[in-house]
């Protein structure tokens, strides 16, 4: 008996970016109902976090794309790496809009998403689920394969026989044909032959 790993069904990596997928959505939907989508330098706050109606758009595209990666185990890790990725960069460039950091070489763009302090923390706290998702190991289950029977490899006398008996014709006669046994004649039984006036004694019963 073989045994073989597999991954076993549903992965808890694919519950959490479906989850986080489904959040992602609400917040930006949310945020769509504070800001409205008409006018794209509006900004309000939902839950304390700045937002305007590109902080919208983009909280709704992160969250789409996560339903569709919790499809696979890999595509959920993939999508793990992308948010520590995406909202790590984020967070560094928050730092400097919002002037902890000093140096902004991306100054010229302004603050196209409205963020604000809480916002610098919130996209921290989602990279670090984004790399808890990328690192998450697979939970696997023992399988057991069944070995093949292989034949026994027949002996050199046997080799060039042929596997295949020729079947008898339709109508061979398979049953042994059966023998006619005389029984020996007693001596009244006798016939004499005429000329030697002798009975031969092999016909005579003993």
């Amino acid at each position: 008996m073989t045994h073989r790993i597999k991954v076993a069904g549903l992965q808890p990596v694919q519950v959490l970016a479906g989850l986080a997928g489904i959040a992602f959505i609400v917040f930006g939907v949310v945020g769509f109902t504070r800001t409205g989508v008409g006018d794209w330098a509006a900004q309000s706050f939902v839950l304390g976090f700045s937002v305007n109606p590109l902080h919208n758009l983009v909280m709704v595209a992160v969250g789409v794309l996560g339903l569709l990666t919790a499809l696979g185990s890999g595509l959920s890790r993939t999508y793990g790496w992308l948010l520590f990725a995406g909202f790590g960069a984020l967070f560094v460039w928050d730092l400097m809009i919002t002037g902890i950091l000093a140096q902004n070489p991306a100054q010229e763009f302004g603050n196209p998403l409205a963020v604000n302090a809480n916002d610098n923390w919130l996209h921290l706290g989602l990279a670090l689920f984004g790399l808890l998702l990328a690192v998450m190991p697979a939970r696997r289950k023992l399988v057991e394969d069944e070995v093949p029977v292989v034949p026994e490899p027949r002996s050199e006398a046997f080799r060039d026989e042929p596997d295949t008996v020729t079947p008898a014709p339709a109508n061979a006669i398979t049953e042994p044909l059966p023998t006619h046994h005389r029984e020996p004649v007693t001596q009244e039984q006798a016939v004499v032959d005429p000329k030697t006036e002798r009975v031969s004694k092999d016909k005579i019963k003993h």
